[in-house]
This record gives C-alpha cells, structure tokens and sequence, in this order.
C-alpha cells in the first residue's frame, strides 16, 4: 500500500515493511473508526455513560462545600438526610454509569476485533502473490493478533476514557471558575506546560512504539518459521543455530521494549509532578485566603478536591496518549492489511460486466462478450517478465495451446518454467506482452473466472486440517460422495484410502503429518480431478511417488486430460514422453518445442538431458 503516509520500504530479513509518516494520524483513525461507527448504539451508550460518570464525580464536591458551609452555618439544625439523599442518587448514577461502560467497552472490543480480523483476513484471500513474497505467516499473523488486540483496546476503552476525562476535567473547570477564579487560574497554568510535555513524548513513545511492533513481527517469524520447520532443522543440526538466531530477534525486542517503557514510565511521573504543584500552590493561596476570611471552608475543601480530581483525568489522558502512541503504531500495520490493494485484479470494464450480470450468475460461467464459456485456446505473445528490473525471468515468450493439448515445460532450475505456468494463471501478469485467451487479453476477463477454471498439483501439496474427504471436496464443495469416489479412482488414490481404518472419513490432522509426501500428491490429484478444470497444471506433481503409482497415475491423467489444457513441469523426462508438445525453457527463453521423438532427433539440450537421465537411471540399477 502507498499513498501520503505509507511507502514500501525493505526491512530486515529482507522482509516488505511500511514505513510511515510521523505524529498522529488522523486519517488513519477515521478510517479505523469505522469499524466502531457500525455499532453506533453501543457507542453512543458508552460515551453517555462516560460522560454521565463525570459529571457525577463533578458534582460530589459541590454538595460536600454546601454541606460544611451549611454546617458551619447552621449546626445541629442541619438537615442532613437531604444530602444523604443526594449522595446516594449521585451513587446510583455512578453505579449505573461505571456497569454500563464497562459492559459497553468490553462488547464494542469484542465486536470491533472481530470485524477487524475478518477484514484482514478477507483481504488476505483477494491478495496477489506478490504480497507474500517477501511477508511470512508470523509476520502476517502478528498483525492479526497481538497488534489487533492492542489495537481494539485503545478503540473502545480508549474512546471511553476519553469523553470521561475530558467531560470531568471541562465540568471542573467550570465549577473551580465559578467558585473562585483566581484559585482556578492557579490550577489551569500548568496546563500548557503539560501539553508541551505530552507532545514531545507523543513523538518520542510512537517512534519506539514502532520499533516493538516491528521487532515483533520479526520474532513471531522467526518463531513460527522455526516450529514449520522443525524436521528440517533436527535433520541438519541447527537448533543452536536457530537458538542464537532467536535470541537476536529477542534481544531486539527487548531493548525496543524497555526503551518504550522508560519513556512511559519518565511521562507518567512528570505529569504527575506538574499536577501535584498546581495542587500545592491552589492549597497554599486557598489557605491565605481562608484565614483571611475571604474564602470559606467548605469552598476551599471543595476546591481542594477538585484539583485532586482534575489531575487524575490529565494523568488518564495521559497514559490515554501514550497506549495512542503503541496502538498507532499497530493500527498503521493493521490497516495497510486491511487496506491493502492486490497487484492483480479485474479493470474497471469487468467489474462493471459482472456488476450487470444476473444477480445469481455464476461468474466462473459469465463471459464478457456473451459467446463463450470454455477455453479454447492460449496464446502468449511476446511475454517477458522480471521480479526486479535488472533480473529478467521469462524473456519474448510465444506459445499458442490449444484445447486437448498436453504442454510438457523442461528446463534448468530456475529458468522460469514454473514462472511461465503462473503468468498462464494470472497468479503474476506479464511485465510486458500479453496473455490472449479466446483471442482476448486475459486481463480483459474476470480473474476468478479463469482461476475457477484452473486445476493444479504441485510437488509439495498441501494438506488442510480435516478429513480425506474433506481435502479432496476442496476441489468442488458441492461434489456428492459418488464424484469423489470417482476422483480418488481415477488419480491412483482410491487403494490409499480404502487402506484407512476409517477410508475417506479419516481425519488427518494439521499439515497432513501422518501422510508420507507421496500419499500427500495422491489427495492433491484426486482435489484438482475432482475439480474438473479446464486448464491442468501439474508442477513435479509425481515426483513423489513410486514408479507403480505413478503409473496408475499416468493412465487416469490419460483420461482426465482429454478436451483440456494440460501443462505438466517434470524434471523427470520419462514421465513426459507422451506429451502432445514438449517445450525446453533455458535462462527465460523458449530454445527448443516438438514431440518427445523429434526433439530427440534434433539432437539438441532436450536430447542431451534425456540420454543423461537414461545413463544415470542405468548406473543406479547397476549399483542396486
């Protein structure tokens, strides 16, 4: 996201973090606001209460003045059950009040961290890959988690303590006028003198505010990477390595931490030393005054209370600031989330098309021109693409595929095969050329339309949390048991799965750890069959199986393929012989294409990496 306050900026580890502009943010809090703005009722309660609190502490030392003079003045004839009366309703009001803010603050924070999280993780969904490129999971779940929380604190108490002080200290202010006004003018100077030292705080807490959340989100990473990680990390031996890595992290965090702590605990403490002067010199001259008869008893405790009361207000405005200082720094991270925009998205034309459509079209089936639903054909036209100007992954690509085509895409690691698979999805869009399909640039279509249409295995799958059943119905929610039955016959899964104590029922637990990666790409094929999708991609997806099961594989993508597109990425090159068209991509470039016999015949890179895979299967039989 970037606009007048935020910008890209690269942070450690190579991560993508925002910069920001310095000070409070309005802007940026209006925009939070209104996620609170949806439950007006409770807030308008919450400000009532808070406001109805204040005035009721406000008006304690007004009857405790009248009730000394009043006992001065009259003694044992003073009619004390009427101020008992009008303690006890100001009791009940400040009972009633103090229950219903609180219960209103802790609903409006529940309620605005739950829309919060479920804007963030909506458009966490609708985000381009470019995003996570260089964001990881911890890093995105801190912003969910610990920086939402901090963040709906200060949204609803915030606003409570807010409308609270301000409310009390204006009602105080009105009343210390009123009685005495020099008195009160004592009081009020230090006013200004605290409201320059909060402003120069303000700054200096936000600044180290930003740096916790940063060091957060950097340990939350690093952690969480870690534990995804484990097998990786006991397989090598790096759990010291990994530790000292962690206390980098945490010694970071620390010392943002205490630095923001210090300066909290330096600006309560001032404060509190400002308001205790004013106190002082309010007694001092009310003294005076009082033996000099020119201010009387009750007035002058009255007043003493009231600059007891005015300073606990400041103090909370106060600390109101500062948690304002952590809380921004967390709602900035919060709402470039939220607010993030997608690289890839549909143009204005399209959403305007599927605006019009029926209201309960499918948009998988809407065609923009009204002619056609399915996918005939793929062109790619002169496409080149690059992640950093200077580093040009895909170079002048043409390829035309047309529908029942089986594409084989081989090549070095790295040279941008599986690059060129993920332009054809829209997952990224070419740098410069274009990607035609039906003869109609594919940006002139809906992205989900063409996403829906997609199916794809890759060499590592994911397993969801679940059942069998479950991950494989992720490929069409709405599949009755039959077509799932079919789909696990047809991708080689159906023995696997009748192995199971409890067949497709059978829960698999976060990650699918129980599966071996083998078994884990038979659940993923029978997913994207089940899918039935009009472009098949198949990136190293039986890399890990056996030579048995990838077999059984191969003879049901034999039917599953025909009247698709089908891309296949394999290293592999046995697995691709019977491939309509096979294309050999070196350093971003299309050097070679032709059937498996032709480009053997051609003598070619494709040749020689074939023979090279024959002597080294060969030399492994030898050796076994």
């Amino acid at each position: 996201m970037s606009d007048g306050n935020y910008s890209d900026v690269l942070f450690e580890d190579g991560i993508q973090e925002e910069e920001y502009a310095s000070g409070v943010q309005l802007q940026l809090w209006k925009r939070l606001f209104e996620f609170a703005k949806v439950y007006k009722g409770s807030l308008i309660i919450l400000v009532s209460c808070g406001i109805g609190t204040a005035m009721a502490e406000a008006a304690f030392p007004l009857i405790t003045r009248e009730l000394i003079d009043t006992a001065a003045a009259q003694g044992t004839d003073t009619d004390l059950a009427a101020f008992g009366v009008m303690y006890a309703g100001l009791v009940c009001v400040v009972v009633t009040s103090t229950f219903g803010f609180f219960y209103m603050a802790g609903r409006l924070q529940t309620f605005i961290g739950h829309d919060i999280r479920q804007a963030g993780f909506d458009n966490l969904q609708r985000l381009s890959f470019s995003y996570y490129d260089k964001r990881p999971v911890g890093w995105l779940m801190a912003r969910l988690t610990s920086d939402c929380e901090r963040l709906t604190d200060i949204l609803a108490w915030g606003v409570l303590d807010l409308f609270w002080s301000t409310s009390l200290m204006l009602s105080i202010t009105v009343a210390m006028l009123i009685m005495e006004p020099l008195l009160a003018l004592l009081v009020l100077i230090a006013v200004p003198l605290l409201w320059w030292v909060s402003k120069y705080f303000q700054r200096i807490i936000l600044l180290s505010a930003r740096d916790v959340t940063k060091s957060n989100s950097l340990l939350t990473g690093a952690y969480n990477e870690s534990i995804m990680g484990v097998r990786t990390t006991k397989a090598f031996v790096r759990e010291h390595d990994n530790h000292v890595e962690f206390q980098g992290h945490s010694g970071r965090l620390y010392e943002h931490s205490m630095r923001n702590a210090l300066q909290n605990a330096v600006y309560l403490p001032l404060v509190m030393t400002i308001g205790s002067l004013a106190t002082a010199a309010a007694l001092v001259h009310g003294g005076m005054e009082l033996v000099a008869g020119a201010l009387t008893a009750g007035t002058l405790v009255a007043f003493i209370t009231y600059t007891r009361q005015f300073f606990e207000p400041v103090q909370i405005l106060a600390m109101w600031l500062a948690e304002l200082q952590m809380a921004q720094a967390s709602a900035e991270r919060v709402i470039s989330l939220v607010d993030a925009e997608p690289q890839i998205r549909d143009n204005e034309n399209v959403q305007a098309a599927i605006s019009h459509a029926e209201p309960f079209a499918k948009e998988s089936e809407l065609a923009i021109d009204g002619h056609y639903r399915h996918i005939h054909r793929i062109e790619l036209r002169n496409v080149s693409f690059h992640y950093l100007p200077e580093e040009p992954v895909l170079q002048d690509i043409n390829l035309t595929v047309n529908q029942g085509e089986t594409i084989a895409i081989v090549g070095a690691t790295g040279g941008g095969k599986s690059t060129l698979v993920n332009i054809v999805c829209r997952f990224y869009e070419p740098s410069s050329g274009q990607v035609l399909i039906n003869d109609q640039d594919y940006t002139q279509r809906s992205l989900h339309w063409l996403q829906s249409n997609l199916g794809m295995v890759l060499q590592t799958s994911h397993i969801f949390s679940g059942t069998i059943a479950d991950n494989i119905r992720y490929g069409d929610l709405s599949a009755t048991d039959e077509k799932l039955e079919q789909a696990a016959r047809l991708s080689g899964a159906w023995d696997l799965i009748m192995e199971k104590e409890e067949g497709f029922q059978t829960p698999l637990g976060e990650g699918g750890h129980q599966l071996s990666a083998g078994e884990k790409q038979l659940i993923s094929f029978a997913r994207a069959i089940l899918a039935d999708p009009e472009i098949l991609i198949m990136d190293e997806a039986t890399s890990s199986v056996d030579t048995v099961t990838e077999q059984r594989i191969q003879e049901g993508l034999t039917e599953v393929m025909r009247g698709r597109i089908a891309f296949v990425i394999a290293h592999r090159l046995s697995t691709i012989r019977s491939a309509d068209r096979i294309i050999v991509i070196d350093e971003g470039r299309i050097t070679e294409q032709g059937t498996h016999q032709s480009l053997l015949t051609l003598g070619g890179h494709y040749a020689d990496l074939y023979k090279r895979q024959r002597l080294s299967s060969a030399h492994q039989e030898l050796l076994v």
